[in-house]
């Protein structure tokens, strides 16, 4: 909080604490030194209350918190809404009710809200570039303060015609006049959540804004709702309920905000051309958003962009490595790109050595580096036990025949759907020399590619013979 905030921001956490009965109060205060940050206050009937810290907690009182301490606060605060939250003029606090099946409240937490400055350092770049911005984080890690942020920037900085659609009145506060933590920015509030779609659709039809921001995107009718304003050109800043761009992915709700996801089915060029099966997943439309943000901590996001590229090499299974920014404690943003992850393929070989890049010629087999570190050392057919096992991605390759050469050999060979996560690719000379997609991603990513001169079961199986140093134990069976 910087130095010319921090009286009105003690003034704005007495106002909260004002709301609560005398003892819990003094208790309260006593507990929240101006150093400290205090999250919440959390009053559940019968039990002790609490004062929750962002590295803490500690008990208010001795004494269980009774009906009469609910209905203390319950009367000196806003109205409740209809998603149980309520509100206290002129702040960004938030109380919220929990309720028996009378509808009698039985618990309160009451989240202390703050405008802070500075909060969007990391992401200043992309939000002043116009374009449309998801955030997605946890419960309580700091999305709506960058969202209020957000709109002030624009607003103030970049003099943009900026209106928040403000359905729980925590980006604006509560109350009929906004907080002065939006800047400039208009606010809407809606009259109760299920109308949150239609406020949005109001606000850039009647309001002619530049800019909308929105808290919690949710429902399928918002996602639309969304869309649409994206489709008329406006700048969208959002939240959505969701922690990462997986989640996103599998949530048939909130997919729409990443384009949709539909799956299709390839003919048998196609999928041979694509190296994949025939029920692939693709893109139905345009992303809503341009950038997707995942606040994992205060200083500390992701950044995926451009978000078209990142969906669509997702649903191959693929990976488009995005940005980790940080901010250290000289206020400096540092920018690198996350390493693929584990499930994604590795760039060097198992030993640590770069994977072999360069395609055999047909009927020369490309052994993985710890294999021919293996042969090299003992000089010796292995036995089975001793065996790496390796997954393998057949591309215009009989899948039949290379488990029958798995099952002749008894060696430990998966076979992959596709080729992002394989060992080896193994191939067809003709395939080869077409110099399709996957041939080309296997040898950028160092996958070795193993060329077979036909597509039959002698030579799947011959290749596998070398792989796994297996060509005497192949001789005396064809002897025999």
């Amino acid at each position: 909080m910087p130095g010319g905030t921090r009286q009105d921001w003690a003034a704005e956490l007495d106002l909260l604490l004002a709301t609560l009965p005398p003892g819990i109060r003094d208790a309260a205060r006593a507990l929240t030194p101006g150093d400290q940050e205090l999250i919440e206050i959390v009053m559940d009937l019968g039990r002790m209350p609490e004062a929750r810290h962002s590295a803490s907690e500690a008990l208010l009182s001795r004494d269980p918190v009774t009906n009469e301490d609910l209905d203390y606060v319950a009367a000196r605060i806003g109205r409740f809404g209809d998603d149980n939250r309520a509100g206290i003029g002129h702040t960004l606090h938030r109380i919220s009710a929990i309720r028996n099946r009378q509808g009698e409240i039985v618990g309160l937490t009451c989240r202390v809200g703050r405008a802070v400055t500075g909060t969007i350092d990391l992401i200043k770049d992309l939000v002043v570039s116009g374009r449309s911005i998801l955030l997605l984080g946890r419960p309580g890690v700091g999305k709506t303060t960058m969202l209020r942020e957000c709109a002030r920037v624009l607003a103030d900085e970049r003099r943009k015609r900026v209106v928040i659609v403000d359905t729980s009145n925590e980006i604006g506060g509560d109350g009929d006049i906004p907080h002065p933590g939006i800047g400039r920015a208009r606010r809407m509030q809606v009259q109760t959540p299920n109308l949150q779609h239609a406020v949005m659709i109001e606000a850039v039809e009647n309001h002619m804004p530049e800019v909308i921001v929105i808290d919690e995107i949710g429902t399928e009718l918002e996602a639309m709702a969304a869309r649409t304003i994206a489709e008329r050109g406006v700048q969208l800043v959002a939240t959505a309920h969701g922690r990462s761009l997986d989640n996103l992915l599998v949530n048939p709700t909130l997919n729409d905000l990443l384009g949709g996801i539909q799956t299709v089915t390839l003919g048998d060029e196609e999928a041979r051309r694509r190296g994949t099966q025939k029920s692939v997943q693709e893109r139905k439309a345009p992303p809503t958003f341009d950038v997707l943000v995942e606040i994992q901590e205060r200083d500390q996001l992701v950044v995926h962009t451009p978000l078209d590229e990142v969906v669509d090499l997702a649903l191959r299974g693929a990976f488009k490595p995005p940005q980790l920014r940080t901010k250290g404690a000289d206020g400096k943003v540092v920018t690198r790109v996350v390493d693929a992850p584990a499930r994604l393929p590795e760039r060097r070989g198992r030993d640590g050595l770069p994977a072999p890049r360069t395609p055999r010629r047909p009927g020369e087999v490309a052994y993985p580096p710890r294999l021919v570190a293996d042969r090299a050392a003992s000089g010796v057919t292995r036995g089975r036990a001793a065996y790496e096992p390796m997954s393998i991605f057949p591309y215009g390759v009989s899948r039949s025949h290379v488990e029958q050469s798995i099952k002749e050999l008894g060696v430990p060979v998966r076979i992959l759907h596709h080729p992002e996560d394989a060992d080896l690719v193994m191939t067809l000379k003709n395939y080869y020399r077409r110099r399709d997609s996957p041939i080309q991603h296997a040898e950028a990513r160092g996958t070795p590619v193993e060329v077979l001169r036909s597509n039959t079961a002698t030579q799947v199986r011959n290749s596998l013979a070398r792989l796994y140093n297996l060509e005497e134990k192949l001789a005396e069976g064809e002897e025999d």
